[in-house]
């Protein structure tokens, strides 16, 4: 999601996966233009960024392919001189500074200050006959140029994906100098290449260094649009994180709408309508995602369709669940639900019976499902024997933070209420200091344990996606009526563009 070298052109192309644009795409009639995700990158984050400059330029310009220049010239008493400029590549190259602006037309304006760079190669030149070519000499070669560089990136959409255009981009030279190898020539070759050829060499530098700058950028978009896909998916779940509207470039941020539509084996949840406005976020953080109570609930309906609320409790876990006081209900509930048999001999089973329902509130989120519970005996060599089951109809409200890469659920709020109950030991069901002891277990221990496990099953999905690579800075989760903000200061993800490097250049 809203998910993403050491130049403003590589480190925006990270976020603008999730900040695209969608200057080429028809969207089509509402609802199908309804948000389920936002994201917004603040200047804050922008000038961030723009310190880390230097590693996406220099790729730019060693991997640009230089064409050999070629030329013929004629001069006073020597005749026709003929010369090629051969091998040209880039030998060394610095940066004093870096700009950047965010424009309300749609551009990042990048402004690139004193790019000092060494080009070398091989200088062959010649004299021209009337019918051929003839004495010909090489010298090796180093120019030694500064540049300013200048880059408006469009934004633009392909397929509903964000497809950045750096074309439009320039270079102004204040010097290029040739130094000739030992200097020893005649001084009528430095003229003739400061007269004659500079102007062409500039024209190439030119066109292929801008070249090479639009298809760093399309790579490196690319990149991380396969790592965005490769995050918003797991198995037979996709969030389909498409652009849903033309995004909003103001000064200070810039902010694209998303579907956030879940797919589920073919199927796709169906949005409506958006209660997104660009009023409830602000500007005081580097990175801002809005999340529709449709979005999540959306998942939380593929995850149980999926098979994956279903929760296995054994041994010390039982133990503790059963065992925090000492009591002769305890007790007694004990010995009728495992009989006598070993925590590690038995497995309680949790699972949802039907798709949990989700509810944003200022309070948290509240989950509201139906829910079983199954305790198993497991005697060696013998079917299971099933001792207890139990199915009730659970609302929680759960606040959620981000703590040292760990998402922590911590129930705040819940009600139960027992629909089915079935105890080996107690068939009639006339003991209920039995059921008013399991449903106490439930409220006190059995919810925040469930909620820790699915806590640390999202940690652990998040983390294989990579996120615990970035660093976030003091993140926030804010539950309001309908929607949930998750607000955040981040550290440069120079891993993602090393990465890129050594597996794209």
């Amino acid at each position: 999601m809203c998910w993403a070298g050491r130049m403003m052109l590589g480190t925006f192309s990270i976020l603008l996966v999730l900040v695209p644009a969608a200057a080429a795409c028809d969207f089509g009639p509402f609802p199908y233009r309804a948000t389920g995700i936002v994201c917004r990158m603040t200047k804050p984050a922008a000038l961030l960024l723009n310190k880390e400059t230097a590693q996406v330029i220099q790729a730019a310009f060693r991997n640009a392919k230089f064409p050999n220049i070629t030329g013929e010239r004629s001069m006073r008493l020597l005749g026709r001189v003929a010369y090629g400029l051969t091998n040209i590549q880039v030998n060394d190259l610095s940066i004093e500074r870096s700009e950047v602006e965010l424009k309300e037309d749609n551009a990042i304006h990048i402004a690139i200050k004193n790019v000092t760079a060494f080009f070398k190669g091989t200088l062959t030149y010649g004299y021209a006959g009337a019918w051929f070519l003839q004495l010909f000499h090489s010298v090796d070669f180093e120019i030694k140029s500064s540049i300013d560089l200048q880059l408006d990136i469009k934004l633009t959409c392909q397929k509903e994906q964000v497809a950045p255009d750096a074309s439009d981009c320039y270079l102004t030279f204040h010097k290029l100098t040739l130094h000739l190898q030992g200097d020893k020539q005649p001084g009528w070759l430095k003229q003739l290449f400061t007269d004659f050829i500079s102007f062409t060499l500039k024209l190439v530098l030119k066109r292929e260094v801008c070249k090479e700058i639009n298809a760093v950028a399309q790579t490196l978009t690319n990149f991380i649009l396969d790592l965005a896909a490769h995050f918003v998916r797991d198995k037979d779940i996709i969030v389909d994180i498409s652009l849903a509207s033309d995004p909003v470039i103001k000064a200070s941020y810039i902010e694209s709408h998303h579907k956030g539509l879940v797919l589920y084996r073919n199927n796709s949840s169906v949005l409506s309508d958006s209660v997104f406005s660009p009023v409830l976020l602000t500007e005081s953080r580097m990175l801002y995602f809005w999340f529709s109570e449709h979005s999540l609930s959306s998942l939380a309906s593929a995850a149980f369709l999926d098979g994956r609320l279903v929760l296995n409790l054994t041994g010390e876990t039982l133990q503790e669940l059963f065992e925090m006081e000492d009591t002769e209900v305890q007790r007694k509930a004990v010995q009728m639900v495992f009989q006598g048999t070993s925590y590690n001999d038995s497995v309680a089973k949790v699972w949802s019976l039907s798709q949990p329902q989700i509810s944003l509130q200022p309070e948290g989120t509240v989950v509201r499902g139906l829910v079983a519970v199954e305790v198993s005996i497991l005697p060696a060599g013998e079917e299971p024997l099933v001792a207890l089951y139990m199915e009730k109809e659970i609302t929680v409200t759960v606040q959620a933070t981000y703590v040292e890469k760990k998402l922590i659920l911590q129930p705040v709020d819940s009600s139960i209420e027992i629909k089915v109950f079935k105890c080996t030991a107690d068939p009639s069901g006339k003991d209920p200091s039995i059921q008013s002891f399991l449903q106490d277990r439930i409220s006190v221990a059995g919810i925040p344990e469930v909620t820790s496990s699915i806590a640390s099953a999202l940690t652990s999905l998040m983390n294989s996606k990579r996120l615990d690579l970035f660093d976030i800075i003091d993140p926030e989760i804010i539950t309001r009526k309908g929607y949930v903000i998750v607000q955040l200061d981040f550290g440069f993800p120079s891993h993602l563009l090393l990465n890129f490097f050594e597996k794209s250049l």
